[in-house]
């Protein structure tokens, strides 16, 4: 029999409306994530959530040389959780990109994400959250390489799209690498 595990990616203030790296109305898949929560804890399904915890002087900001402003830095509002997802108690924490000289955008990166999913028995995931077009990409197909079968939830994730086409193409790429897209 299958298990399956619920993996919200980065749904961080930082990333939403108002934050300092803004997806466009990022917040806006928060009630389809909280269906998902509902839907995952009722059937006694893992939940996992990832999130960019930064140090202060991390790689990938603008003062470091890479090309993103400060944002989702540890123990800061803009590292938590959007204030209206529900998560619950059980769920798994996932830190990434948590070291200054080394970036993650996939919730698998330098994490023990992998090893917990294949101990607790899950062999499908059902993907959401921001950003379509790095951190939502970069840990679908991590997923896929590890051998999970991946599903993601159109309307439960959301895209920067820096280039206007960026989270079509991302789509593409995650479907073309075997990941299985539908809308709740």
């Amino acid at each position: 029999m299958s298990k399956q595990a619920l993996i919200i990616v980065d749904l961080q203030n930082d990333f939403c409306p108002g934050g300092s790296l803004p997806v466009p109305e990022g917040d806006q898949i928060v009630p389809v994530v909280n269906n998902l929560i509902k839907e995952f804890s009722e059937a006694g399904f893992p939940i996992f959530a990832t999130r960019d915890w930064h140090p202060t002087d991390h790689c990938s900001f603008r003062e470091q040389g890479g090309p993103w402003p400060p944002h989702c830095v540890q123990n800061t509002n803009g590292a938590e959780f959007h204030p209206d997802l529900n998560l619950p108690e059980e769920t798994t924490i996932i830190s990434k990109a948590i070291t200054t000289d080394k970036d993650a955008y996939s919730g698998f990166e330098r994490t023990n994400l992998e090893s917990l999913l294949k101990r607790s028995g899950v062999d499908k995931l059902v993907v959401c959250g921001l950003a379509t077009d790095y951190c939502v990409k970069a840990t679908v197909l991590d997923g896929l390489k590890a051998g999970f079968e991946v599903s993601v939830v159109k309307d439960g994730i959301k895209g920067v799209n820096v280039q206007p086409r960026d989270s079509e193409n991302a789509i593409e790429e995650m479907k073309k690498g075997g990941a299985i897209f539908y809308s709740i």
